[in-house]
């Protein structure tokens, strides 16, 4: 075995053991081992006709579900649309909150306890995980499992964060240093921090493990 071909199975041990542990929470987790899969089992649980909301995440828009989504004649809900006028952006997120769902990835999840953790700027995203009268879906890259709730963190705080506020020409701290100080910018992002430890009471929460490294 290759040193490509034993990374690609150590991925799929990590994913099937997080599946795992998911399910015995109350989640529906499985594992996949690349974004095509990823995409044709997203396609295969969102029913057609089903409207979608989908916050600002960079996983989702790599698996191109949403494109094949609006394709299949969904109504997909996204705040980030370039050609949407600042004032219509408030309406959008609550278009996301409201759709049959609500699909994301996310930060960081641990392996040990089956934790998402999220940090939010304006709060949308992690409000419609934790509540919205839809389906909830998260498509999670290999590289957002970390360990336990502190490695968790600090993956969000330096892994994550600072490359998505580069990507949005932000001027918070850390995208010039590459990595969190705790600022007190008015720019910063960290401002919303949430970890969901269990599915919502009475909410459908489906996630789907990449073997892939996706988002930040």
């Amino acid at each position: 075995m290759d040193l490509n071909e034993a990374k690609l199975a150590g991925y799929e041990k990590l994913g099937e053991t997080v599946c795992k542990k998911l399910n015995s929470l109350g989640y529906s987790a499985w594992y996949v081992k690349n974004k095509e899969e990823a995409l044709k089992a997203a396609l295969k649980l969102i029913p057609e006709g089903a409207s979608v909301g989908v916050p600002g995440t960079v996983t989702v828009r790599q698996v191109g579900l949403i494109d094949e989504l609006k394709k299949r004649g969904s109504k997909v809900s996204v705040h980030w649309d370039p050609d949407l006028k600042p004032e219509g952006k408030a309406a959008r997120f609550l278009e996301e909150l409201s759709s049959d769902w609500f699909v994301t990835s996310t930060n960081a999840l641990t392996a040990d306890e089956g934790v998402f953790v999220n940090i939010d700027g304006t709060g949308n995203r992690v409000g419609a995980m934790a509540w919205a009268p839809g389906k909830l879906l998260y498509i999670v890259g290999i590289n957002k499992i970390t360990t336990d709730i502190p490695t968790a963190l600090k993956r969000v705080r330096d892994a994550a964060t600072p490359p998505n506020v580069i990507r949005l020409n932000g001027k918070a701290p850390c995208a010039s240093v590459g990595h969190c100080v705790n600022c007190n910018s008015t720019e910063r992002v960290c401002r919303i921090v949430t970890m969901m430890e269990r599915p919502p009471f009475g909410r459908e929460c489906h996630v789907i493990i990449v073997g892939e490294e996706l988002g930040y």
